[in-house]
């Protein structure tokens, strides 16, 4: 804390200094995430100043020549004038597009995007026909994000809802911190996908790479194909009817549901050993402060 001095946490005790910064030794053992949800609290699920859209009114944007900037800032006014479908032409690889969109509307981007597109959505279902690079779909709240092609590492990264998908394959850490919503990848997904996991469902069609929902605290991971590794605290678990059911419906409703059916899929959870933290924790943390 900025009103301790170095001098005082030196003349304190460990367990003193432990509170002075902040730091908590509680045990979380027998602990789960507990969400409050009202439906009658529309409220929380619109924002107020949201243009109305009109999905029939369509328009195209040509990304050609334009920066990021001023792309984004064509599409808020165009949003503002009532336009429900805007179609983003020669994007060229661009980065950060599409960011920040926090109301309904249907994006389709024709081509492939860069790093961090369509991140931090709340509310629009986005198409796109191409490739996108790292951190697709980061911190998206609710909505769709649909990728035809192969997506880069950390796709999805910090998801809180919605669904996320990409046809092809995607690079490692798909995933890494998810906190809700739905990840499905068609083909492949990399090293430490599902890592740090907090909530939400990851499906992978294809292969996963090594240390797979490495220190997951919660959430489900589904794996159609060969899993290289397990990450520490993941384990195995067995794959209800409720899953297959669940899984049937997702992938038939992306055009993803394999030929064999879901049968085969191996159902990854967190083993629930790092719910203890070990004591030693603060003052490991005290060494990086």
């Amino acid at each position: 804390m900025a009103s301790v001095s170095d001098a005082d946490l030196k003349k304190m005790t460990q367990e003193e200094r432990v509170t002075a910064l902040g730091m908590r030794t509680e045990q979380l053992t027998g602990k789960s995430l507990y969400v409050e949800f009202d439906p009658d609290a529309e409220e929380r699920f619109t924002y107020p100043w949201a243009p109305d859209v009109d999905f029939n009114k369509r328009t195209e944007i040509d990304c050609d020549g334009k920066t990021v900037t001023e792309v984004n800032s064509n599409i808020r006014e165009l949003m503002r004038e009532g336009y429900g479908t805007i179609v983003l032409q020669n994007p060229r690889g661009m980065h950060s597009l599409g960011v920040g969109i926090l109301s309904k509307l249907n994006l389709i981007i024709e081509g492939s995007t860069g790093y961090f597109a369509v991140g931090l959505i709340d509310g629009p279902n986005v198409r796109i026909s191409g490739r996108v690079g790292w951190s697709c779909g980061e911190n998206m709240m609710s909505g769709t994000i649909m990728i035809e092609k192969n997506a880069g590492s950390t796709f999805g990264a910090a998801i809180r809802g919605g669904d996320l998908v990409c046809r092809g394959s995607v690079g490692s850490r798909t995933g890494i911190d998810q906190k809700g919503g739905t990840i499905i990848v068609g083909g492949d997904t990399g090293a430490l996908s599902g890592f740090m996991m907090q909530r939400g469902r990851m499906v992978v069609c294809g292969n996963a790479g090594k240390n797979l929902g490495d220190s997951m605290y919660d959430g489900t991971i589904y794996v159609g194909g060969e899993i290289k590794s397990l990450g520490v605290d993941a384990v195995e678990a067995e794959l209800t009817d409720l899953d297959k059911k669940w899984l049937t419906r997702k992938l038939t409703q992306y055009g993803l549901m394999p030929d064999k059916g879901v049968d085969h899929f191996t159902k990854v959870v967190a083993g629930k050993m790092l719910w203890n933290y070990d004591n030693l924790e603060p003052s490991e943390k005290k060494l990086i402060l």
